[in-house]
């Protein structure tokens, strides 16, 4: 399904458009730009858009096929950029949307299998934007993308609190929970870094080119959204780095705690070994051991005990080893 709005930039009045067939008599009129968003495509979508618009079969067939690094390639009269949509939903689960815009002299095509929040908030923008209609498709790809970076750093620091979290949880307590939500945040960076760092190769190139359809005002836009990206980039990268020293921290303190509990068991096993050696030396069946006539001999092997197991407790605590 074809979800066409077309703005009048002389009169800077909107029309949407129910008719597939009327694109091609639209994109005609110089003063129109068209904006056709196309959710979850059928492959009778993509064969209207191939013919409509003589898309390059390569790039209809990135978009058939998703899960596109992020990129931006250019064809005979056309851009096409790849880009994600982020999003934190239930349960702290990362979900990525994936969106393929076609941007040309005077349209825009957008197709995307999931919904994109951007699309509505576009839309709304593009209405109130029209007294700088005359910057073409250029302002409107400005308008559709700037939101989406924007999303990336609530995100960020989203992620960054439950990171702090996370470091008083390990301090606190040492447990498996723990060290599963490190590899799991971690994962979740991961996928954020591989979609969205190669975006600052496709502003780079939309920045550097002679390009046609961005004329210098809408440039500057661009230069925005560019800066916008270095940070997020630069965030996430510190972001791994701090969970790559929580993990270091809970690999440290989880060994530092094992020292302790050895410790431990070892003094009180050197104990029971001290006290057990006296049991097993008057435990001894000997005929010709004196001690064993002795009338206090019982009450002196246990005081013997007593005295060993004190003086090696006492002494291993003031080593601090108890």
């Amino acid at each position: 399904m074809l979800n066409t709005l077309v703005l009048d930039r002389q009169t800077r009045t909107f029309t949407r458009i129910s008719d597939p067939d009327e694109i091609s008599n639209l994109r005609e009129i110089e003063s129109n730009i068209i904006w056709v968003d196309v959710p979850d495509p059928t492959s009778q979508d993509f064969d209207e858009l191939a013919k409509e618009f003589s898309f390059h079969p390569l790039s209809i067939e990135d978009v058939r096929q998703e899960h596109q690094r992020p990129k931006v390639e250019e064809y005979n009269g056309y851009y096409f950029i790849v880009l994600y949509e982020a999003e934190l939903v239930e349960d702290n689960h990362l979900k990525l949307r994936e969106l393929n815009i076609f941007l040309g002299r005077n349209y825009l095509v957008t197709v995307h299998s999931q919904p994109i929040r951007a699309i509505a908030a576009t839309e709304k923008l593009w209405r109130e934007w029209t007294d700088l209609a005359e910057r073409g498709t250029g302002l409107l790809v400005y308008l559709l993308i700037d939101p989406i970076v924007d999303e990336y750093m609530p995100l960020l620091d989203n992620l960054s609190d439950k990171i702090d979290d996370l470091e008083d949880a390990i301090f606190a307590e040492t447990n498996q929970d723990a060290l599963e939500e490190i590899f799991r945040m971690k994962k979740q960076l991961l996928f954020l870094r591989r979609s969205i760092t190669p975006l600052r190769d496709v502003f780079n190139t939309l920045l550097r080119r002679e390009q046609p359809i961005f004329s210098r005002e809408t440039s500057v836009y661009f230069q925005d959204v560019f800066d916008h990206l270095i940070r997020v980039t630069d965030t996430i990268d510190i972001l791994r780095d701090m969970l790559g020293s929580i993990m270091d921290a809970y690999l440290s303190i989880a060994s530092n705690r094992m020292n302790s509990v050895m410790k431990r068991l070892t003094s009180i096993a050197t104990i029971l070994m001290s006290v057990t050696l006296i049991a097993g030396i008057y435990g001894m069946n000997f005929e010709r051991m004196p001690e064993l006539k002795w009338h206090f001999g019982y009450v002196g092997a246990l005081a013997s005990m007593l005295i060993v197991g004190l003086a090696i407790y006492f002494y291993f605590r003031k080593n601090k080893w108890l």
